[in-house]
């Protein structure tokens, strides 16, 4: 071969260990590529092997978005493609997932299913209302699936028997309360649902609860409740006579709900006292602003005592598997005394604020530990003091990537942290420091640009056995000579590790992936909300 020839060769063909800069394309993957606002090349998306990720990370991309994103018919080409191929198995795998409990938001679930239920294969459409009771636990996911279907197909008859079926297969006092609890939702209701589809009832406790939900007339409404479930006779005397003290009795006979209580009587301090002992610790933390706008934050009352010891129940947070970053978001928010959006006000209780912050130590210690080797990236530039986190719009992008170093270091044995921009040096935080002696640590290093691929390379040259990196950035990375993808790459190679994972962290929304889409251990999350700890988790431990 000539020198010529034998040099135009390389020049088309990569080496194995070629290295490219972040700014050009991947040589032979071009066509996978695209750049990004900063300049930066980066990863398209592929077909058949997302699934899964887009039922648990609501996007077709290899990336979650704790910002709300709606979904359409359009945003998932892929999953009719998948449909198109062998739409039982994307039914069944829908079940599968969400039933599991992996999608900490099953929005992308119900969307998938009614993509199925709308299919001209009747095989499809059974498939997919056989799952539904599944897939749609609630009467929201209910009502969401409808507004879905309602918009995208025709009411058939495969629709109807599985709606009926939706109805039909719960036991009847628990159909009641979700009914109770659901009413409405998304413009739905269930007197729309079950006169739409046609629900005919098998027992006579069915034909009562139908009955009341769909009738029109105040006396034949009244008859039904009389014969239907108690708790719903109990619902419609409330409703009726508007009482505190059959309010009281309703919740306490049968553990109502706030959204199942007339309006008026949400701003009577007894009634929530009464609802704190059936109140998880997340709506507890939801409410808190609520309950102190109608006193229940002054000194010394019974109802602050209340809210104190709720709060201070280490074995409700545990069971709720609430995430300090949860508490932390709370707690600033309680602490400014008003609501992000409309206006509520409180006056603020310092004991509130002194028993969330103690919680936000205690929810560490729930963490479960994965085992794995960890090194955590933390951007330090200037930036990420003054961005707010999407999802948690009370936080700054340091504050996060405070919390997870925390939580990574107090929870696992064997991890690692570092600052970068366009270089690496380690950061001195440990399991035993407060979040503002992390914080303090942190605003010790702003630097200039942004390469996420640092860590990797950093790992590598220093010989680290790394299982998984955890990079927390609030930019796009631009400024390397080499694409993070290959860096991991070369890590894998020089550490003989080719399951190692990679995280980023994005705490703002972009448009792209800085994960390879075809590296089954390659993960973008944007933003953070309660569900990016479990992702977390389940993507280290391999589950996703």
């Amino acid at each position: 071969m000539s020198n010529t020839t034998n040099n135009l060769f390389k020049s088309v063909v990569p080496t194995k260990n070629a290295t490219t800069s972040q700014s050009q394309p991947i040589p032979g993957r071009e066509a996978e590529m695209v750049s990004n606002h900063a300049g930066g090349v980066i990863f398209q998306l592929d077909e058949w092997k997302v699934l899964d990720r887009f039922l648990i990370l609501g996007t077709e991309k290899p990336s979650y978005y704790a910002s709300a994103q709606k979904l359409t018919k359009d945003a998932a080409s892929n999953v009719l493609a998948l449909i198109a191929k062998n739409p039982v198995l994307v039914a069944k795998r829908v079940a599968v997932i969400s039933d599991a409990g992996r999608a900490p938001k099953n929005d992308s679930a119900i969307f998938v299913l009614a993509l199925v239920a709308i299919s001209s294969n009747p095989l499809a459409r059974e498939a997919a209302f056989e799952v539904l009771p599944k897939v749609c636990r609630t009467g929201t996911h209910l009502f969401q699936f409808v507004d879905l279907y309602n918009a995208m197909g025709k009411w058939n008859g495969a629709a109807k028997r599985g709606i009926s079926n939706w109805y039909n297969s719960k036991e009847v006092s628990k159909l009641a309360f979700g009914i109770l609890k659901y009413q409405q939702r998304n413009g739905w209701s269930h007197r729309d649902v079950l006169r739409l589809a046609h629900v005919k009832p098998h027992r006579a406790e069915q034909t009562a609860l139908y009955g009341w939900v769909t009738a029109k007339d105040d006396d034949v409404k009244f008859a039904k409740a009389l014969e239907a479930p108690k708790i719903v006779e109990h619902y419609v005397a409330l409703h009726k006579d508007r009482s505190k003290t059959l309010a009281l009795e309703c919740i306490e006979k049968f553990n109502m709900s706030h959204e199942m209580l007339p309006t008026e009587l949400l701003k009577d301090a007894d009634i929530w006292e009464a609802l704190l002992p059936g109140m998880g610790y997340t709506a507890l933390l939801r409410n808190l602003g609520r309950m102190s706008s109608i006193g229940m934050g002054k000194p010394f009352s019974q109802s602050l005592k209340a809210i104190v010891s709720k709060l201070s129940d280490v074995v409700a947070l545990k069971r709720g598997r609430v995430h300090p970053i949860t508490i932390l978001n709370a707690l600033k928010t309680y602490a400014q005394g008003r609501g992000d959006k409309g206006s509520l006000t409180w006056s603020v209780a310092p004991q509130i604020v002194t028993v969330l912050n103690k919680m936000f130590y205690e929810a560490f210690q729930f963490i479960e530990p994965t085992g794995k080797n960890y090194l955590i990236g933390i951007d330090c530039s200037g930036s990420m003091w003054g961005a707010s986190v999407v999802g948690l719009n009370n936080l700054c992008a340091a504050e996060v990537a405070a919390v997870t170093a925390l939580a990574i270091a107090k929870r696992e044995s064997n991890y690692h942290i570092v600052g970068f921009d366009t270089s690496v040096s380690p950061l001195n935080i440990s399991p035993d420091m407060t979040l503002e002696q992390v914080l303090d640590t942190l605003q010790k290093f702003r630097w200039g640009g942004t390469d996420c691929a640092q860590p990797m390379l950093y790992a590598a040259k220093h010989k680290l056995d790394v299982d998984c990196f955890i990079t927390i950035t609030d930019n796009e990375t631009w400024a390397g000579r080499i694409h993070p993808t290959q860096a991991l790459r070369d890590f894998r190679q020089v550490m003989k590790k080719p399951n190692a994972c990679n995280i980023v962290l994005g705490t703002s929304t972009t448009g792209f992936t800085i994960a390879d889409p075809k590296d089954p251990h390659q993960l973008d999350i944007v933003g953070f909300d309660s569900a990016v700890p479990q992702l977390i988790a389940e993507f280290v431990n391999g589950n996703l």
